[in-house]
């Protein structure tokens, strides 16, 4: 099986399953399609993650609502409002400097469309307020990058234990060395990682 080096359709997320499981006869375990999770890229998106962060998923909601209406998911209007504005929609100080931050990066998104993972993830982490997992996931689900695993994201750690029986769950490092195993399909085994973590305990993993 072909592997796809872009995530686009749900044919790509599932030649990439079977690229999978050539490589993890284990993976055969997780019953149903995998899920697809394409999303809009952009500043939108970026500030979306930041929003979220370290706040439950009702919240993140509630406020990125605020910050919509407010017409903040626009770059323009971050750079040109000031702090006050930005914290009436529900933003911490933090969160303020990082949404100001993100804004003021000028990030070429059309250039990052092109772009291989490693200048993804190096472009975005060099933005304070944008850690690897968020930059990881950014290129997993706005670009459809194939190839790339947010090695610490808790849900992956947990399903890999889950799936593979392991006595603890695996730390970032660990998971991330267990995932080149799985390259050049590293994506669709989060998204096989997240669908277990999710059938056995009925939580979600992963915005």
């Amino acid at each position: 099986m072909i592997a796809p080096q872009r995530i686009e359709t749900e044919a790509d997320v599932e030649a990439g399953r079977q690229a999978l499981l050539e490589l993890e006869p284990k993976f055969t375990i997780i019953s149903g399609p995998l899920p697809l999770r394409r999303r809009a890229d952009g500043f939108p998106a970026l500030l979306q993650a930041i929003v979220g962060q370290q706040v439950s998923t009702a919240s993140a909601a509630a406020i990125w609502g605020r910050v919509e209406g407010a017409g903040f998911a626009d770059d323009n209007a971050v750079r040109a409002a000031d702090d006050e504005a930005l914290k009436a929609c529900g933003l911490s100080r933090p969160k303020v400097r990082y949404a100001r931050a993100l804004a003021e990066a000028d990030i070429d998104y059309a250039a990052l469309r092109r772009a291989d993972t490693d200048t993804v993830i190096s472009t975005l982490t060099a933005v304070p307020g944008i850690g690897q997992w968020t930059a990881e996931i950014y290129a997993k689900f706005a670009l459809g990058h194939a190839d790339v695993f947010a090695a610490g994201d808790l849900a992956l750690q947990e399903g890999a234990k889950l799936l593979f029986e392991l006595p603890t769950r695996p730390s970032e490092r660990e998971m991330r060395a267990m995932a080149e195993a799985w390259s050049p399909v590293r994506a669709i085994a989060a998204r096989a990682l997240w669908a277990y973590y999710r059938e056995k305990t009925k939580r979600e993993g992963a915005l």
